[in-house]
């Protein structure tokens, strides 16, 4: 029979920290989420449209490592697709909102006609259909 006192084991402890901080962590990310049915259109179009814009500005070049993120390709579909959203959702939401989409959108389509080897024909470039010629 052992009669020595059992001490307790580290490993127990750490695991409970763990699970406290993880636990922390959930609450945390439970308290910062919204429910999509909160959302304004006007952010959702918002939103979208930024992370389109900018998933194009890395494609065209306009990242911290253009060599290993350029790929005109992907671009050229970001491109494309951000210009439609824009189009379609500019009568939706303020003349505001919509011109500083614009704006970025005529960077990124700018940049990708500078990064281009092969350029396209004035007014055939990415997103061109929906914005007419970019030059």
């Amino acid at each position: 029979m052992d009669t020595t006192a059992s001490s307790p084991d580290p490993h127990d402890h750490a695991e409970a920290q763990r699970l406290a901080r993880w636990e922390e962590q959930e609450r945390a990310a439970a308290s910062a989420t919204r429910d999509i049915a909160d959302v304004p259109a006007v952010e959702v179009i918002t939103t979208a449209a930024v992370h389109l814009m900018s998933a194009a500005a890395v494609k065209v070049g306009l990242a911290d490592d253009p060599a290993a993120q350029t790929d005109l390709d992907e671009a050229r579909k970001l491109i494309n697709a951000l210009a439609g959203l824009i189009t379609a959702g500019a009568p939706e939401i303020s003349d505001m909102h919509a011109r500083s989409l614009r704006d970025g959108l005529r960077s990124v389509q700018l940049a990708f006609r500078e990064a281009s080897v092969i350029p396209d024909a004035i007014g055939q470039g990415p997103g061109e259909k929906w914005t007419g010629p970019v030059t």
